[in-house]
């Protein structure tokens, strides 16, 4: 019989995104734009979904499995270029920071808002993630 695997209720879709971190500043700018673009929901966050290593990490990736989205992630904690070239990036100063069809949404506060509101869903839906 096959070994039993155990899942931590997340698809292999959701895995991390582990990609070599370029030397400059204008690599890193460009590594995230390709990554924000190339992934319909994009977060980047402390740790990964599977073992969040800050409580806003994990109240992100609470909502993002609650709405049944898949998304991608950056553990911005296994670089520091990236930690900081994120929050250049966005121009916003905190992690974690999700991205929407290539869009800044917010960092943990918004994002529980826009959760609420239904503001996320609507987002996912025009990004052509979640069903209308």
């Amino acid at each position: 019989a096959a070994p039993r695997r155990l899942f931590s209720g997340s698809h292999s879709d959701f895995d991390t995104v582990r990609t070599a971190v370029p030397d400059s500043a204008e690599g890193v700018q460009a590594l995230i734009k390709e990554q924000v673009e190339a992934n319909p929901v994009m977060l980047y966050m402390k740790g990964t979904p599977a073992q969040p290593q800050c409580g806003f990490s994990q109240q992100v990736c609470r909502i993002l499995h609650a709405t049944g989205v898949e998304f991608s992630s950056v553990n911005v904690l296994e670089d520091d270029t990236m930690r900081e070239g994120v929050k250049k990036y966005s121009e916003w100063p905190t992690i974690p920071q999700l991205y929407v069809g290539g869009e800044f949404v917010g960092g943990c506060d918004i994002v529980t808002e826009a959760f609420q509101s239904g503001e996320l869903d609507e987002s996912f839906k025009a990004a052509g993630v979640k069903d209308a």
